[in-house]
């Protein structure tokens, strides 16, 4: 009998992206500024990679995602890759190991810049979105013969204004962060180059909470998200996910700290 897999795991190093540990934080950064942090094949697989082992990990409870450089968050797709006749072959979750995912946990994305194409999808998928004041939004990729095929279609429509997200798919324009802002789309607007100090400042109020409510939470927000009506989503809730986290020792916790007038210590159990 063969011995059962290991859980993924964090590498020390990766070619096309930095990953740092801060306690139960993880930070991401794409890293290919000289090509305004656009994905290719391995840098794609390489997300993939890191975000199954933050789901698998149990001391990482928040992630943020964010680009390197000033310039840009992502501008989506290598079109030189592309260009070359080289398929991006994407797994089960999606681009940048994201955009098909159904997570557990967390990610904020921290906007430094253009998040356009697949970036803005890496975006979109995610829970948060904070970014700087020079970011500009867009899925330009009717511009160049392509479709925004990682979940950007059927995202968009649902975040935006239909008619606003009609506009943006369609003609391929670009949404400065100041509108992006006004339609609800992003949490907060940082000053230039400020965007991942106000996402670790958001990911530390969330941290801030149980490991397990925040986890709990989301997995009801995933299974409401696919019934059709508020109240179809609020009847056929599983309240087995409510019982099982009011038995835990975190839950108890919080309780006495919040009777004792002291911060609780989470431990994620």
């Amino acid at each position: 009998m063969a011995a059962p897999a290991s859980p993924p795991q964090l590498r020390d190093t990766y070619e096309f992206c930095l990953v740092e540990r801060r306690d139960h934080l993880l930070e991401v950064t794409i890293n290919r500024p000289e090509a305004y942090n656009c994905f290719h094949q391995m840098l794609s697989d390489e997300l993939d990679e890191v975000f199954d082992a933050y789901e698998a990990d149990d001391t990482l409870w928040v992630a943020i995602i964010t680009g390197a450089g000033t310039k840009a968050f992502s501008t989506g797709g290598d079109l030189k890759f592309l260009g070359s006749g080289k398929a991006m072959r994407l797994g089960p979750s999606g681009l940048g190991g994201l955009t098909d995912r159904v997570r557990s946990k967390p990610v904020i994305a921290a906007v430094n810049g253009f998040a356009l194409g697949g970036g803005f999808e890496i975006c979109l998928a995610c829970d948060m979105i904070v970014a700087d004041e020079r970011a500009q939004f867009g899925l330009s990729e009717a511009l160049v013969g392509l479709v925004a095929g990682a979940g950007g279609t059927e995202r968009l429509i649902r975040q935006l204004p239909k008619k606003l997200a009609m506009e943006l798919l369609l003609t391929g324009r670009n949404m400065p962060v100041a509108e992006a802002d006004r339609h609800g789309l992003i949490n907060a607007i940082a000053p230039a180059g400020e965007a991942m100090a106000l996402a670790r400042e958001l990911a530390g109020k969330i941290l801030a909470c149980a490991p397990g409510s925040v986890r709990t939470t989301m997995q009801m927000i995933n299974a409401g998200a696919a019934h059709a009506s508020e109240a179809e989503a609020v009847i056929q809730r599983d309240q087995g996910v409510i019982g099982v986290l009011m038995k835990s020792e975190d839950t108890r916790e919080g309780l006495a700290a919040f009777a004792q007038k002291r911060p609780p210590v989470w431990k994620n159990r």
